[in-house]
């Protein structure tokens, strides 16, 4: 069988630090959602596998519950609705950038060749949109997040989201709608000026990268990075609660381990962290891609791996 690439590894992946309120940051990924076939058992194989705190804060209107790293509330976890599933809507993480004027935003995203998928509407979390960007990747906008009053942590703690990741059809043509959308820069250019994996930065600190995804990645998506403390423990927990590794762990020039998974109900997700005494596991898994569609939207979630030729 083919060994699973989600794409290269890159050459330079930097973690985060610094001690920076992403939620009062416009530019800056503020939250991040799972929508999941069912949260109960999404929230404990995060609660094991990164460590995040879970709590239920429902309200009559809508079901929700939150995860938090340590004190300092990250994202949310709430079902798909029932009609999304009878589209063929299927798990799949999502990160919000926090914007300053979420009408205006949503607008210009249109006016760059993006597409409004969800328009300006109060929600729970905030005022929200979901967008796409001209090669189809979802993400979200959030403007006055609910959940943006809390004590800042580092960036680069275990249970921090740490790393953005976009899987794009050709990364130097799409970060010019992100940089003229949210003034992010590039940064630390690489040796090579040809090399395919672009660092960029948001309020002067590098947060992801751009890369041009291989062929056997179907649809465009952002991939987001969880950090933990023994890279080794959280890929053997991925397994033992029902997931899978897809890629790694993979050592990385700076010293840190990257691993991309996929959580038991298909939400592609990634993990990044030192090599602990726990050991490292290599991986086995078939070559993958992912699409699905809910009312036209990708929903970046759904691993579709091809039969195993014998």
């Amino acid at each position: 069988m083919a060994q699973a690439q989600l794409g290269a590894v890159p050459h330079a992946h930097r973690r985060l630090n610094g001690e920076i309120s992403v939620a009062d940051q416009p530019g800056r990924f503020a939250w991040y959602e799972l929508l999941t076939m069912d949260v109960a058992a999404a929230g404990e194989f995060y609660r094991k596998t990164v460590g995040w705190g879970v709590k239920d804060e429902s309200t009559p209107e809508l079901p929700y519950t939150v995860l938090r790293s340590g004190s300092v509330p990250l994202g949310g976890l709430m079902e798909i609705p029932e009609e999304g599933r009878r589209l063929g809507a299927t798990p799949r993480w999502m990160g919000y950038i926090a914007v300053d004027d979420l009408n205006g935003t949503a607008a210009q995203v249109g006016r760059l060749g993006g597409a409004i998928l969800v328009p300006p509407t109060v929600t729970n979390i905030g005022r929200i949109a979901v967008v796409a960007d001209p090669h189809k990747a979802t993400f979200g906008l959030i403007e006055e997040p609910a959940y943006g009053g809390g004590k800042p942590g580092r960036l680069d703690a275990p249970g921090r989201v740490g790393w953005h990741e976009l899987l794009a059809v050709d990364r130097t043509v799409v970060f010019d709608f992100y940089s003229e959308l949210f003034g992010w820069q590039k940064a630390d250019a690489q040796t090579d000026p040809a090399d395919w994996y672009q660092l960029f930065s948001a309020g002067g600190q590098t947060v992801g990268g751009m890369l041009t995804k291989l062929p056997s990645v179907e649809q465009p998506s952002w991939l987001h990075y969880f950090n933990v403390e023994d890279i080794g423990a959280a890929t053997k927990q991925v397994n033992a609660g029902g997931g899978r590794v897809l890629q790694g762990p993979i050592e990385l020039p700076d010293g840190c381990w990257i691993a991309r998974c996929v959580d038991p109900q298909g939400a592609l997700f990634a993990l990044q962290g030192a090599r602990g005494p726990t050991g490292i596991e290599p991986s086995s898994a078939s070559e993958i891609g992912w699409s699905a569609k809910w009312g036209g939207t990708a929903s970046q979630g759904r691993m579709v791996l091809p039969k195993l030729k014998r």
